[in-house]
């Protein structure tokens, strides 16, 4: 991004405006001892010196250039065009405010508008928005939304405990001193949870720990879908958004409501944020839908246009009437997200998805044949999966990154039951040649 600095003329002006005469008067007020510290600052170096000793800072980074990485658990490491950087680092993006003025934002809003019309292509649903967070409190604002739509009649939350760890968590930062019920999904499935009183349901699907449900319209998520909607409740569905791909949609199979995380969609890791959240839902539950919303419409001459609508102002002005509190101009991401799925193509996506089922199932059974490391589940899986090690996972992990390996999820910190397990990942950016590397530590560090 360019930056053009202040002109002297444009400071000298400034400084006339508010009456004085240097940069220096204005903090006339601050004690000597504050404005002129005592430094005790190394000697000064050339730029060419500063890079280096800056080059050589970031080489201490297990930067994914130089370690390859196996670890998911809701963020992955996927392939992104060049093209993404070249949109997102233009100027009238990257500094671009809130998109309240329409007849200045049309770069913006239409971008937002185009990636809200890919979301939807790619979960099923009719609508989708651009304005979340990330994955976890797209997933508290859908659970909110369900309560809303009942018009607060029903405070019953049902979650499955193979969705995220950190989702459920966030989940439960927002319900504090409110009278909502929050209970987990008791396998088997049994029509009975689902009562007068239930909200929603809320699942993941591939699950946290990598395995894909069954569509199957009696005993898949279709039959699960009808017994919900037949309690009167909503189904909400959390998604890898790489996964819809390859497989069927959420709103396919009867899905209310559709989040997720979309950084998987042109986002790099960028140690841990700002990430996206992804947002659907149906139609009929439109006005409902918190954050904001970009539609299409023709100014007064009949020209194509792209306006902020649906967008309650009482979420700017009177917060305790608002259908959510969470706005933000994350829209950035989501233009990375628009950029990446206009770059991949439907082909692309699907061509991504298929090469990360296919290299995690290589990896599965390599490392499966490892004696001491067991695959765990029956389930059909996407790019992660779950392994029994022989050693914690930690003292593993810690011999991987030696070898310049970036191992799995210790999944004992959120399953006590699952202690000594690990969550793999595999994408289409691991190489055989680094899955195999990975097959070869492991059978150094199993004993």
């Amino acid at each position: 991004m360019s930056y053009v600095p202040h002109t002297d003329s444009d400071r000298t002006a400034m400084l006339a405006e508010i009456g004085v005469k240097a940069v220096g008067d204005l903090f006339l007020d601050v004690p000597e001892s504050v404005r002129y510290p005592e430094l005790r600052l190394p000697a000064p170096l050339s730029e060419m010196e500063i890079l280096r000793e800056l080059r050589s800072i970031s080489e201490q980074n297990a930067d994914l250039d130089h370690y390859a990485c196996f670890l998911g658990a809701g963020a992955y490491n996927h392939f992104v065009p060049s093209v993404v950087g070249h949109v997102v680092g233009r100027s009238e993006f990257y500094t671009a405010y809130t998109p309240y003025q329409p007849e200045i934002s049309q770069g913006t809003l239409q971008a937002i508008f185009e990636y809200q019309s890919m979301v939807c292509a790619l979960t099923g649903m009719d609508v989708a928005n651009a304005s979340h967070y990330d994955g976890a409190t797209s997933l508290a604002e859908a659970a909110l939304m369900a309560v809303s739509i009942s018009r607060g009649k029903r405070r019953k939350i049902i979650v499955s405990p193979t969705v995220h760890p950190e989702y459920r968590a966030t989940l439960r930062t927002y319900t504090p001193g409110s009278d909502l019920t929050i209970s987990n999904l008791q396998y088997p499935i049994s029509n009975t949870q689902f009562d007068d009183d239930t909200a929603c349901l809320i699942i993941q699907n591939p699950n946290f720990f990598g395995q894909l449900l069954s569509t199957d319209s009696e005993n898949g998520l279709s039959g699960l879908a009808d017994a919900v909607h037949e309690a009167g409740a909503l189904l909400v569905v959390v998604v890898d958004p790489i996964s819809l791909g390859l497989f069927t949609p959420p709103g396919e199979y009867g899905a209310d409501i559709v989040v997720g995380e979309g950084q998987p969609l042109g986002n790099p890791l960028n140690f841990g944020g700002p990430y996206l959240g992804i947002f659907a839902c149906r139609e009929e539950y439109m006005r409902k839908m918190p954050g904001r919303l970009i539609g299409e419409t023709v100014d007064t001459q009949g020209r194509r246009g792209f306006v902020l609508t649906l967008s309650a102002r009482e979420q700017h002005i009177r917060r305790e009437r608002a259908t959510s509190n969470i706005c933000t101009n994350q829209a950035l991401c989501a233009l990375a997200a628009g950029a990446y799925l206009a770059a991949m193509g439907k082909s692309g996506l699907r061509k991504v998805a298929e090469l990360c089922y296919h290299k995690a199932h290589y990896a599965a059974r390599q490392i499966a044949a490892i004696p001491g490391f067991n695959l765990v589940g029956d389930r059909p899986f996407f790019k992660e999966f779950l392994v029994r090690c022989p050693r914690p996972p930690g003292e593993i992990n810690e011999a991987l990154l030696e070898r310049g390996i970036i191992g799995g999820y210790d999944l004992g910190r959120d399953y006590p039951q699952l202690e000594n397990h690990m969550l793999l990942c595999v994408t289409e950016v691991n190489t055989k040649q680094e899955i195999d590397r990975l097959v070869e530590a492991l059978q150094e560090v199993a004993p």
